[in-house]
């Protein structure tokens, strides 16, 4: 695997092509004050805490975890050991940023490399007892089980007499939202309909576009790149039901890490617990997970990886067979943050630059769908940006506003 052609140092890492030439300065984290900044400075610290308590680790991962808490407060980003799986890989990657403050490299790249030296420093790679024990999944399964997620779920009983657009609408937003998955969901009567209670939170909305790609009955391949396990994960799996079962798609490819990332990224195996928590349920979403349980096993529903999915790159620098799978899909879905930010790039856009220009490269029909948790954003109207940004709000990292973005 070292020798991939995709395994590539500096150029991967800035991107290339059209969206890497245009003038837009990379996001770094050297701004105190500023979201990546916080992020680095704070998140990152508490995360390490956390994962210590969340665990009864050894001594080892104990001294493990604070040469990482301390080299990321106060030292200089230092490589892989040689012996590490990924070690050439990360080596290419990581070569002009190794000795500086990872405060001075690109946001993207020192996020990413984070939540590795995480994995190594609690044994996730290694051969021990720790090996495969994925450092996050309490907090994943803590959620999938709450009270929050049980609400939900009995919510969706209301939509099963919902005309067909008001519930694929619905259902939509509900996976755009995630972990606000009742503004998607509330249909009942004598609540806001979705376009008024999720619509009016949209800095950009290209669903009635997404839904002309998806005609019925049109033996369609939907791709969807999954962000988030558990609160988020549910209303995905949900969404790829209603598109398989009323005929939007004959086939949808679901897209996971193939191991831990950014806390709360979906896994094969956070899938399969989302599905068994579906059909555990009562009323329609036990009828749900059930259909899905039995597209995985049709074929109709497939699960796939790819090492790409924890890479610090960009879109851009997708390998081919990756290409290859996007290009034979009818539509590809991006979830997330994250996604997003490796789509378009990790830069400071000017707000109004047309998402399609910036997406020019990807292979097929492309829709985002984000909740806004960072600062990258493109293809906004002059009027609707003006307007937020006298708002005075963090509106661009609050979580408070999503997109529907989509190319064709």
């Amino acid at each position: 695997m070292e020798d991939s052609p995709w395994a590539l140092g500096e150029e991967a890492v800035r991107g290339s092509g059209p969206a890497a030439e245009a003038s837009a300065p990379v996001i770094l984290s050297d701004e105190p004050g500023s979201f990546a900044w916080g992020v680095l400075a704070k998140r990152h610290p508490a995360l390490i805490q956390q994962v210590r308590n969340a665990f009864p680790y050894g001594r080892r991962q104990h001294e493990a975890l604070d040469t990482l808490l301390d080299e990321i407060t106060n030292g200089v980003v230092q490589p892989l050991a040689a012996a590490d799986h990924d070690h050439v890989r990360w080596a290419a990657w990581g070569r002009e940023y190794f000795g500086r403050s990872w405060y001075d490299t690109p946001f993207l790249w020192a996020e990413s490399y984070f939540y590795r030296r995480l994995l190594g420093a609690v044994g996730y790679f290694g051969t021990g007892a720790w090996q495969g024990v994925d450092p996050f999944a309490p907090f994943k399964r803590a959620e999938l089980r709450g009270e929050a997620v049980e609400e939900e779920l009995r919510i969706l009983d209301t939509l099963v007499d919902a005309p067909a657009e008001e519930r694929a609408a619905a259902l939509l937003h509900a996976s755009l939202w995630g972990n606000r998955v009742d503004l998607g969901f509330r249909v009942s009567a004598g609540e806001p309909a979705v376009g008024d209670a999720a619509g009016s939170a949209l800095v950009a909305d290209d669903s009635a576009v997404l839904w002309r790609l998806l005609p019925v009955g049109a033996s369609s391949t939907v791709a969807v790149v999954a962000d988030n396990a558990g609160r988020e994960l549910i209303p995905d799996l949900i969404l790829i039901d209603h598109l398989l079962e009323h005929r939007y798609a004959e086939r949808v490819v679901l897209y996971v890490k193939p191991y831990p990332y950014y806390v709360s990224d979906a896994m094969t195996a956070d899938v399969v617990d989302c599905l068994r928590r579906l059909v555990e349920a009562a009323g329609e979403s036990r009828r749900i997970g059930g259909r899905l349980w039995k597209a995985m096993a049709a074929g109709s529903l497939e699960v796939r990886t790819h090492p790409f999915f924890c890479a610090p790159l960009p879109y851009e620098e997708m390998p081919e067979d990756l290409r290859g799978e996007f290009e034979s899909a009818t539509l590809t879905m991006l979830k997330g943050d994250l996604n997003y930010r490796r789509l378009v790039g990790d830069q400071l856009w000017d707000a109004t630059v047309p998402f399609a220009d910036l997406t020019t490269y990807f292979p097929g029909a492309v829709v985002a769908l984000r909740t806004l948790k960072s600062d990258v954003i493109v293809g906004l109207e002059q009027g609707t940006l003006d307007a937020f940004e006298r708002s005075g709000t963090s509106w661009r990292t609050s979580g408070t506003h999503a997109l529907i973005q989509v190319r064709r």
